[in-house]
């Protein structure tokens, strides 16, 4: 069996982190990593004891939410909360952050800022990060790799494609093809 990378497994805990989200528009998840270590974790939802847009609807001005607090921002106000420094850490994020979260990510000493998906990537937060010294990575996540079985499962759906032979082609056996092969990427 192969290892998940570090990368891969800080982004799947975004992910995962993502999941709790209370937002309907995105949910976006964070985990902030020092050595190796997760220190911390967020996602973006509302301030604690308020009401959440899955429950009310999002509240949108000017184009965002401001109902919830940024997966970015709860993340680093968790370890504001609890005294865990944040100089020299490296975040992982579901999506490129706001410019606001950038702001909060280079204040805080954030060093790298590993992201699964361009989202609005703001011009200015790239120019800031870059002023700031703030790597910015793009680490698309494998969903595959959390599978313990895709090996085999991709082989399979290859095997079965490859046995359909022209003749079974119908509509309705194309599409499933199409389905399988955009699903496994084969």
């Amino acid at each position: 069996m192969e290892r998940i990378s570090w990368n891969q497994y800080f982004m799947a805990q975004s992910h995962l982190l993502s999941l709790r989200s209370t937002c309907t528009r995105l949910m976006v998840g964070a985990t902030i990593v020092r050595d190796k270590r997760i220190i911390a974790g967020g996602y973006n939802g509302s301030v604690t004891g308020s009401v959440h847009c899955i429950d009310d609807g999002c509240y949108v001005i000017d184009g965002h939410c401001v109902r919830t607090v940024h997966a970015e921002a709860n993340a680093l106000l968790q370890c504001a909360k609890f005294g865990v420094p944040t100089e020299n850490a490296d975040v992982y994020v579901t999506h490129f952050p706001c410019l606001q979260c950038t702001k909060q990510l280079i204040q805080s000493g954030i060093k790298t800022v590993y992201y699964a998906e361009d989202y609005k990537n703001h011009p200015y937060a790239i120019q800031l990060f870059e002023e700031a010294g703030v790597k910015t990575i793009k680490v698309e996540l494998d969903y595959l790799s959390l599978d313990m079985e895709y090996k085999e499962k991709s082989m399979l759906v290859k095997e079965l494609l490859e046995l359909i032979t022209d003749e079974q082609d119908g509509e309705q056996v194309n599409h499933l093809k199409e389905k399988a092969q955009a699903l496994f990427q084969i």
